[in-house]
């Protein structure tokens, strides 16, 4: 009995390792087969910025202590009635017209009726049936890393923007929960995108382009650490040319490299689930960014009914689309806010490169980094045949440096100095190495000018052929050895000696004459 026992566990256990080798083999399978398609679309909710929320006078204020920002109707005591925000409704629209969306001349609120701790009236107020605008679309660039890293440009089709009221805060210890109201009623766009993204880098881009939009029309902070944005994905796969699958929610994603990593593992994850024989469940899952995985939050096998109903206590929402149309006190003017606008960073972009010659990474970079944009548009304002690729890549990979080292932004840099900079590396008057001696010098003494540091230290590049014939010769001399390697026709020792002379003329030598001059006195051996 024993030995029979003792052989049907060495049997269960190579049965077990067996089985477990199947799954594995199952799990890695993702990684090895094209014939999976995902499928990916977000629901944006960003914090309208306002003073006030969406239905009360409460402030809004991130740094308010607990329960200090709350209304009566907010916490829903009876007999309080919602009054609309009215700049909440232009700052929805003017993101309206920026997506270029198709707004909607009347729309209306309702009810979602959801129990819910930090939910005090037991439904929120939102726009379900007629949205505030339909139809929109959003540009923006993905870039790839990896072996085969490329640039490629996406557009996302914005189904709906409505604008609703965030609900409370709930914080759970092991023996209570406590509600904050704080954010119950704060004012919120919710941006439906269609499912038309294939994984997470596409999702993470598109949430880039989304702030830079939402930030330069000042209607939304996007400071996701404050919960001013938040993402929620919804993923899919199925075979190729085959019905869409099963789809999971992703809810409340908080930072923008989490979205990528959140879709990527979902996406992943689903894969692997089919590929050993099982089915996706329909269910909202959460994001655990310590250990970089989804988990389940609750399932949606059985729709929730929210029992729309209209907001009885919200008249329609009217906007004016046309000049034509007759103007009330209560309705927002879509004409005027047209002209407030600013050029998309899309747009942007294309005008960088059709205008200034810049490569399409360069117009990426830049247009992504406010604190570079003035000093960009001023320095090329103040002469029109300035290179703006000069300037681009010393903007991008020498100033930049500074701010970002900066927390306090104490750096300060002139336009004019950026311009005679980029002028001098132009006519090669100075090299790219004297121009960053030149900023730390401007980092440091603000109150000088560009040409006034070149002066001070005799910045400026040793042109004259008999300097440079003397470092070249004294180079030579010293390093013999090397020289007979360059004149056999090492490039690798050609570049020693040239860098021997650039480090002896501390870096002012002009790289172009040295090069001429090697290549005249000490040509390769024609062997």
């Amino acid at each position: 009995m024993v030995i029979m026992g003792y052989g049907r566990c060495l049997s269960f256990i190579f049965h077990f390792k067996s089985s477990l080798k199947q799954i594995s083999n199952c799990y890695r399978f993702f990684s090895a087969t094209p014939e999976w398609e995902p499928v990916v679309g977000l629901e944006i909710h960003a914090q309208i910025q306002s003073s006030s929320k969406l239905f009360s006078g409460a402030d809004t204020n991130f740094q308010t202590p607990t329960n200090r920002s709350v209304a009566l109707f907010d916490a829903a005591f009876p007999g309080t009635l919602p009054v609309l925000n009215r700049r909440c409704v232009e700052a929805g629209t003017l993101t309206a017209l920026a997506l270029s969306c198709d707004l909607n001349q009347v729309s209306t609120f309702d009810r979602k009726h959801y129990f819910y701790s930090d939910l005090p009236a037991g439904y929120q107020i939102t726009q379900h049936r007629f949205p505030l605008a339909q139809n929109g679309l959003l540009n923006f660039i993905v870039y790839k890393g990896g072996s085969d890293s490329r640039l490629y440009e996406k557009t996302s089709q914005i189904h709906q923007i409505q604008l609703e009221q965030d609900s409370g805060r709930s914080l759970h210890d092991e023996i209570r929960s406590l509600v904050d109201l704080n954010r119950a009623g704060l004012p919120l766009m919710e941006l439906v995108f269609k499912p038309d993204l294939s994984d997470g880098e596409e999702a993470a881009a598109l949430v880039k382009e989304l702030i830079l939009v939402l930030t330069r029309l000042g209607t939304c902070s996007c400071k996701m650490e404050e919960g001013a944005l938040r993402v929620d994905a919804n993923v899919s796969v199925h075979r190729r040319n085959s019905p869409l699958g099963t789809r999971t929610e992703i809810k409340n994603i908080g930072a923008i490299r989490a979205v990528a990593n959140a879709v990527d593992y979902e996406i992943d994850r689903q894969i692997r689930v089919l590929q050993c024989g099982k089915e996706v469940v329909n269910e909202t899952r959460s994001w655990d960014a310590e250990r970089m995985r989804t988990v389940p939050m609750r399932d949606k096998e059985e729709k929730q009914d929210y029992r729309y109903m209209p907001e009885p206590n919200l008249p329609p929402l009217h906007l004016r689309l046309t000049n034509d149309q007759p103007m009330h006190s209560n309705m927002v003017d879509v004409t005027q806010l047209i002209n407030k606008v600013p050029e998309s960073p899309f747009q942007m972009r294309v005008r960088f490169q059709k205008d200034y010659g810049l490569s399409l990474l360069q117009a990426v970079r830049l247009v992504s980094e406010d604190m570079l944009l003035p000093l960009f548009f001023n320095a090329m304002n103040m002469k029109q045949d300035r290179d703006a690729v000069i300037l681009t890549d010393l903007l991008l990979n020498d100033v930049l440096s500074y701010f970002n080292e900066d927390d306090s932004c104490n750096v300060v840099f002139k336009a004019d100095d950026m311009g005679t900079i980029t002028d001098m590396m132009k006519d090669g008057v100075i090299s790219k190495s004297i121009a960053r001696i030149i900023l730390k010098e401007l980092s440091q003494s603000p109150a000088l000018s560009a040409k006034e540091v070149m002066e001070k230290n005799n910045l400026s590049l040793i042109c004259d052929p008999a300097i440079i014939e003397r470092l070249c010769r004294s180079v030579t001399q010293e390093n013999a050895n090397m020289l007979k390697k360059h004149l056999a026709g090492k490039k690798d020792s050609t570049k020693v000696l040239e860098t021997k002379v650039w480090k002896k003329s501390e870096g002012r030598a002009n790289m172009n004459l040295v090069k001429e001059w090697f290549k005249t006195n000490y040509p390769f051996s024609k062997k």
